[in-house]
């Protein structure tokens, strides 16, 4: 009889019982080195636990988040209410810090969120060792020229 942990695989066929034929209830497969857990095989296949399930998610909690929301939402509401509803000589510059606000609160969120691994479409993910599509990084250019020139131009509205 030997002290390790293992199965006793030197024992002869005729030297002395063994458990196996004393207990068969208790029998555990061959793969596995403890007596009352089933092997690793048999919970792979039911489909148990993987190590990589074990491991939390990549994601953004509320708490990561919310700086990033009052942020944009404070540059946007800034934004907002001296264009619709101020006349005097402060509301372009208001404006103007609101759009500041707001562009900066996106530029975070779209960071953290590139960060935790969520990606724009036709960008691959953080250290893919892929280079992005000129067309997608084209598009977003335009896309973002486009609003920033829409949003300058209606502040410089209101100086007329």
């Amino acid at each position: 009889m030997s002290t390790g942990t293992g199965p006793e695989t030197d024992q002869l066929p005729g030297d002395a019982p063994s458990v196996t034929t004393a207990l068969p209830e208790l029998v555990a497969p061959t793969t596995s080195y403890a007596v009352a857990l089933p092997a690793l095989d048999a919970l792979t296949a039911a489909g148990v636990v993987h190590e990589r399930d074990i491991r939390p998610r990549r994601r953004l909690r509320w708490w990561q988040l919310l700086p990033i929301v009052l942020m944009a939402t404070l540059g946007s509401l800034m934004f907002a209410f001296p264009l619709a509803f101020g006349s005097d000589r402060a509301s372009p510059m208001i404006g103007m810090l609101g759009l500041l606000l707001t562009a900066a609160g996106v530029g975070w969120g779209a960071m953290a969120a590139r960060r935790v691994g969520y990606k724009w479409p036709g960008v691959p993910r953080r250290g893919a060792g892929q280079r992005a599509g000129w067309k997608a990084i084209l598009l977003y250019t335009l896309l973002a020229c486009a609003a920033v020139a829409l949003a300058v131009w209606r502040v410089v509205q209101l100086r007329g």
